[in-house]
């Protein structure tokens, strides 16, 4: 069962069932959890979580609100307690807190991971198709020594997929040694890479010992490697091919035993035809090529990592920033974003710091409003809360929509001045017809994102979107329900609530 706000909702009137979902293959951001069920109890659920070591955030319910049982749940690992019968706006309240604590401990661990060396692909943050394609095909490099060349946009993550590859292979308990080697000066980049002696050259007055002997039994990761000049090239061509590096003024070469990881933002097979780049290099270095997608082509990916970059630098900068507003949300899914997801790390960064309330609005993204009103890409409407599964902007897990089909406008985040004579023009360029294979999507797929948008710019008014789509309520309302979508009566109040 999908319900708004959150991409997958399912309600399950059983434990063991859950408890399987849970431990699944599937992520979940939170779990509402009765503790009275047939099968297995709530605090039952919440041991079994514990042995799973699941660290999902948790908000358990009962109709008996004693501060016994409201001890022993929060003992047992729950979140947040809430007495039946919850309102939806006191859950909302509690699910939006739940999920910025649990984005807060997660971006905590990732943080000491990359330092110690340990991120996995778990530690990548995404819900794009493209990227956990390539997050696959980057699990099949784990187990080999291949080398691998990671190609994409300044930005996109290249040293994050580099460092997952580390953390998970046998190699992630010895050194990950990142290179910089377009920050090196040409005349140093032998001496840093290779290492040196002891009065090889003037200003030489201690030996060193080079990245890739720093790295030696774990990865070396040369970033930009396509800015390394033509004799570093050729030292690194004889390094990769005999595993032995000759520091500068040795009198021997140096065994070495290193996994070569290198990243690129430039097209290498143009460098190599211009005679910028060595082509036996090229083809060393470009044994397992992964190209990883600009922020652009996964829009889907900006909620989420907006959730999780809010939560590191309120944090870090003593804020009480809990959420996003969302025409701020709509805002930054509809730019595209030409520094990837470093230029939306520092546009949220700036937006905590401008930040006086608890939410970021439009007026804490100042340069994005001015950028996107200049190409004329800031939308007139609202569409963050629209639960579409291929909209440019899915809704955050942190910004719980009130539902899919609100009864009114203030359930659904909007106000009058929000008229259904303005369509954001941004979902027009962005409803995919193709697959992230180049195959047609199916009819079921690009129906139901029609169908989702009609309800979020109709404001859930059933009527307007049966007459607007030429269909009759009752089939829609059969679209609906082949579709999962959780809908009820106009008449009706919203459902916003997930049991575990």
């Amino acid at each position: 069962m999908r319900i708004a706000g959150l991409k997958h909702c399912w309600r399950l009137a059983a434990a063991l069932p859950a408890v399987a979902l849970l431990t699944g293959a599937d992520r979940f951001d939170a779990v509402v959890l009765d503790l009275v069920m047939p099968d297995l109890d709530g605090l039952g659920v919440l041991a079994k979580m514990r042995e799973a070591s699941l660290t999902t955030p948790v908000i358990v319910q009962t109709a008996h609100g004693g501060i016994d049982n409201v001890v022993t749940a929060m003992r047992a690992g729950a979140t947040d307690f809430v007495v039946k019968p919850v309102g939806a706006e006191r859950l909302q309240v509690s699910l939006r807190n739940a999920l910025a604590a649990s984005a807060l401990a997660g971006e905590l661990n990732r943080i000491k991971r990359s330092r110690t060396g340990t991120l996995t692909f778990r530690d990548i943050v995404t819900r794009s198709a493209r990227m956990h394609a390539v997050i696959r095909t980057a699990e099949k490099a784990v187990g080999s020594a291949i080398p691998v060349l990671i190609e994409g946009q300044s930005g996109v993550g290249k040293e994050l997929v580099a460092r997952a590859i580390h953390g998970t292979g046998d190699r992630r308990a010895k050194p990950f040694v990142a290179v910089n080697c377009g920050a090196i000066p040409d005349n140093l980049v032998e001496s840093i890479l290779f290492g040196h002696e002891k009065g090889a050259f003037t200003g030489a007055t201690d030996r060193h010992i080079g990245k890739f002997v720093e790295a030696s039994g774990g990865t070396l990761f040369l970033d930009e490697v396509s800015e390394l000049p033509p004799a570093a090239q050729v030292k690194l061509l004889r390094a990769i091919q005999e595993s032995e590096v000759e520091p500068v003024g040795a009198r021997k070469p140096v065994r070495v035993d290193v996994r070569i990881i290198s990243a690129t933002n430039r097209d290498l097979i143009t460098d190599v035809m211009q005679g910028r780049f060595r082509e036996d290099l090229f083809y060393r270095l470009h044994v397992f090529p992964i190209n990883v997608p600009p922020l652009a082509e996964r829009p889907e990916d900006i909620p989420e990592l907006v959730r999780h970059f809010l939560a590191r630098f309120a944090a870090e900068e003593g804020k009480r920033v809990t959420g996003i507003s969302p025409e701020a949300l709509t805002l930054l899914c509809a730019y595209r974003w030409p520094g990837n997801v470093r230029q939306l790390e520092n546009a949220v960064f700036r937006a905590v710091v401008l930040a006086d309330g608890s939410e970021i609005g439009v007026l804490e993204l100042p340069q994005i409003a001015q950028a996107a009103q200049g190409a004329n890409a800031l939308p007139q409407a609202p569409i963050a809360t629209m639960p579409s599964l291929e909209a440019p902007c899915l809704g955050a897990p942190s910004l719980v929509a009130p539902s899919l089909v609100a009864p009114s406008l203030a359930a659904s985040g909007l106000t009058e001045s929000h008229t259904t004579d303005s369509l954001p023009a941004v979902l027009y360029a962005r409803l995919a017809l193709l697959d992230a294979t180049g195959d047609i999507r199916p009819l079921e797929e690009i129906e139901g994102e029609v169908i989702r948008f009609a309800i979020a710019h109709y404001r859930g008014q059933m009527s307007e979107v049966a007459r607007r789509l030429q269909i009759g309520r009752s089939t829609l309302y059969r679209k609906l329900d082949s579709l999962g979508l959780a809908t009820e009566p106009e008449s009706g109040p919203p459902q916003p609530v997930v049991n575990g």
